[in-house]
């Protein structure tokens, strides 16, 4: 039982769904990245990459041929977990793999954890297939994490000319929340990360009482107030390499 209650708790945490609301304090972050994902995974086909793959949370969304998961030394080898998932051990330089060898390729949430983005990306072109797609989500607005591992923050305009610069084509470009989600979204990460005691089990047990009712009243107040976009969590973008 306690085995099965775990694994809840984990799959809540990463792909939210109505028992999200109540138990996960990151549920509006999460929602709106594992729904970006999910629209775009059919375009993703063949051999697939997937950079920075930690415990391959977006696998089951895939169909495709092959899935290969690259991650870099410091996750692999300080979580079990995802060292279990990782096929690749990325150097921080070079992905040794031939040119244009997959036809797809998913970054998500790893680009901001690369000091020199160009570098990965030209490697990234540079293993994709010509007309291949890559899907990637970068943050806009989240605290520093995984320090001192954290580089970097991009706007839509950002990432897009930062994209293009390396050989590929935005197709689509979504952003995964709206003004008023993010506002409420980063008070309950405040909250339960600088304000609730530091022992797990009783952050658990709080937040449906501290941190729900305002998960709830953001997406209220999100779906009814403007909708402004300029302020926001992550971009999701779908990509195409660019030919030659």
């Amino acid at each position: 039982m306690k085995a099965r209650l775990v694994a809840l708790y984990a799959r809540e945490l990463f792909n939210p769904g109505p028992l999200g609301i109540l138990i996960n304090p990151f549920y509006i972050i999460r929602r709106g990245l594992y729904r970006g994902v999910r629209r775009h995974a059919p375009a993703l086909r063949g051999r697939l990459v997937d950079f920075g793959c930690g415990e391959k949370p977006y696998r089951a969304l895939f169909r495709v041929d092959e899935y290969i998961g690259v991650d870099g030394e410091a996750v692999a080898s300080g979580h079990g977990a995802a060292m279990s998932q990782v096929d690749v051990i990325y150097d921080g330089r070079h992905l040794h793999f031939p040119d244009a060898h997959f036809d797809s390729v998913l970054a998500s949430e790893a680009l901001e954890h690369v000091f020199e983005p160009d570098a990965i990306l030209t490697e990234i072109a540079r293993v994709t297939k010509p007309g291949g797609h890559l899907l990637l989500t970068v943050p806009f607005v989240w605290d520093e994490h995984e320090v001192p591992y954290d580089y970097g923050r991009y706007t839509s305009f950002g990432i897009t000319h930062l994209l293009k610069r390396n050989g590929f084509r935005v197709v689509q470009l979504d952003k995964s929340s709206n003004y008023v989600q993010t506002l409420f979204q980063m008070w309950n990460a405040y909250v339960f990360q600088h304000i609730l005691p530091r022992r797990t089990l009783l952050k658990v047990v709080l937040t449906p009482v501290l941190i729900a009712p305002f998960t709830l009243l953001g997406l209220f107040l999100g779906a009814i107030l403007p909708r402004h976009r300029g302020f926001y969590l992550n971009n999701i973008v779908l990509a195409q390499r660019e030919p030659g």
